[in-house]
């Protein structure tokens, strides 16, 4: 008798649990930057850093991001680059020696960082625009001119491997 019970209970368990089609079921929550920088440590790494918070959290199916989550990510990426404008620049003016070589790391790392959001956000643009049967040719275009930045950055950031690096309160 348990066993019909719960032949019976398990697929009607497991037809609530599945999630409503056309519903998304992705949410990204924004963060303050002192939350997920990557700046501090050595240089080397940033694009594994950099996808830990831009790009692992996110489903393969980036239609399922919803308006917030791509607003959240925007957010998070513009605060990147108010670090990299507004702290990193005037530190690495003030600073000197090892200090502003530390520093120097760091921006890059951070700039590894705001292009990893920038091209996961215009991917997504992408993605859903294609879903809609939309022309994607100009979200297309920024992708690639972002992405040539972010092989740029990455490279740069990989000649830093092992070497100080530090971030900007």
């Amino acid at each position: 008798m348990r066993f019909t019970v719960l032949a019976l209970l398990v697929p009607a368990l497991v037809a609530v649990a599945a999630p409503v089609p056309g519903k998304r079921a992705f949410s990204f929550a924004v963060q303050d930057y002192s939350q997920f920088q990557i700046s501090d440590g050595v240089g080397g790494n940033a694009a594994a850093e950099a996808n830990a918070v831009f790009v692992t959290p996110f489903p393969a199916d980036l239609t399922q991001v919803d308006a917030t989550s791509l607003k959240n990510l925007g957010t998070m990426r513009e605060a990147a680059e108010d670090a990299e404008t507004s702290l990193f620049n005037p530190q690495i003016d003030a600073a000197s020696g090892a200090a502003a070589d530390a520093l120097d790391v760091g921006k890059t790392k951070n700039k590894v960082l705001k292009l990893t959001g920038e091209v996961q956000q215009i991917k997504i643009k992408i993605a859903q625009a294609a879903a809609a049967g939309k022309d994607t040719a100009k979200l297309q275009t920024s992708l690639d001119a972002e992405q040539t930045k972010l092989t740029k950055n990455i490279a740069l950031d990989v000649k830093n491997k092992g070497k100080a690096s530090k971030a900007v309160a």
